[in-house]
């Protein structure tokens, strides 16, 4: 009768070389992006020239932001597959709120607010 083969068994070494590998893979990536952040002068995403300084939801994909670029706020429209510059103002600035009927515009009475809170910053 012919002997059986012993069965297939995993070394412990075997385990230890993938645990290696995976180790050297973390570290790899860990370092890729220690590098990136290094070379991108310590700055993360949404750190560059321009600042969210708030924003209202109209719909369901359908938002008002307002920006602040240099010493400029630029109220944004955002729709889906279309990003429009809505108006440009001085920033920390705003019309006249008695021009403005504020009882009537919620959004009126937020930009108020968000000046109120700017100002007092």
């Amino acid at each position: 009768m012919a002997a059986e083969p012993p069965a297939a068994t995993v070394s412990t070494g075997t385990y230890l070389q993938a645990c290696l590998a995976l180790a050297l893979i973390v570290a790899i990536l860990g370092g890729t992006a220690w590098l990136a952040r290094k070379l991108s002068g310590g700055k993360g995403f949404g750190q560059g020239i321009a600042k969210v300084i708030g924003g209202v939801t109209l719909g369901p994909r359908e938002r008002v932001v307002v920006l602040e670029v240099g010493n400029d706020w630029l109220v944004i429209g955002i729709v889906p597959g279309q990003i429009r510059t809505l108006h440009r103002l001085e920033k920390g600035t705003l019309p006249d709120s008695t021009a403005l009927d504020a009882g009537d515009k919620p959004f009126a009475q937020w930009l108020n607010s968000v000046k109120a809170k700017k100002l007092h910053e």
